[in-house]
């Protein structure tokens, strides 16, 4: 009887090939989305430092993609400018580092505000655009940093058992007032509206900011 030859096995199949085809493009896909997403990131924080006026549009050259691409990463520039923020401004502690050895609360709301009000110019054309869009689009109020408050809280950390502890409204309603007056808007208005020169208009946010600090302290 006639012995029948054994079969060679089939070849395996080759593995299925990676980083392109149907199922391979999505970590490069991927990859250029995050890509594109930092580009206009860093266009956004470079455009912040110059201080100069933002628009959308400027942010989308800059990264050198188009405008619509801009705005399917981002819905609006108050949401853009949020997150290019992030990093580019100092913690509370680091930037009343100078008086980080004094429990004097109108020393330190000094700093404070001298302090947030040069980085507001620093910053004046992104701190600007975020103004209006909030003012326009009050739903994205959110987007704003609201720095002034962490400053102001920090630099009255000395009043916590004092004020704090004997009339504890007081402190509160301190931090409010102040809250009006270390602010954009305030330094807008008296730079736009009372015409002072930016240095004017920041002695006299300190001025302010202190004589209310002091009054409330130690009393008439």
């Amino acid at each position: 009887m006639q012995m029948s030859e054994p079969k060679t096995p089939a070849p395996a199949p080759a593995p299925a090939p990676t980083g392109s085809g149907s199922g391979g493009g999505g970590g490069g896909r991927a990859n250029q989305k995050l890509r594109t997403r930092n580009a206009i990131l860093q266009a956004a924080a470079e455009q912040m430092r110059t201080g100069r006026e933002l628009s959308m549009p400027e942010v989308a050259k800059a990264a050198l993609v188009s405008e619509a691409t801009a705005y399917r990463y981002f819905p609006d520039l108050a949401s853009l400018l949020q997150e290019a923020m992030v990093g580019e401004w100092p913690t509370p502690a680091e930037a009343l580092a100078s008086v980080a050895d004094s429990t004097d609360p109108v020393e330190r709301i000094a700093a404070a505000t001298e302090h947030l009000l040069r980085m507001v110019l620093t910053y004046q054309g992104a701190t600007r655009a975020m103004i209006a869009a909030t003012i326009t689009q009050p739903a994205t109020v959110g987007a704003r940093p609201a720095l002034r408050v962490g400053l102001i809280d920090h630099a009255l950390a000395p009043l916590a058992e004092t004020l704090g502890a004997t009339a504890p409204e007081s402190l509160a309603q301190l931090k409010r007032d102040l809250a009006v007056v270390i602010s954009a808007e305030a330094l807008f208005t008296l730079t736009d509206l009372c015409g002072l020169a930016p240095d004017q208009a920041i002695a006299s946010a300190v001025h302010t900011a202190t004589t209310l600090t002091r009054a409330a302290t130690e009393g008439p």
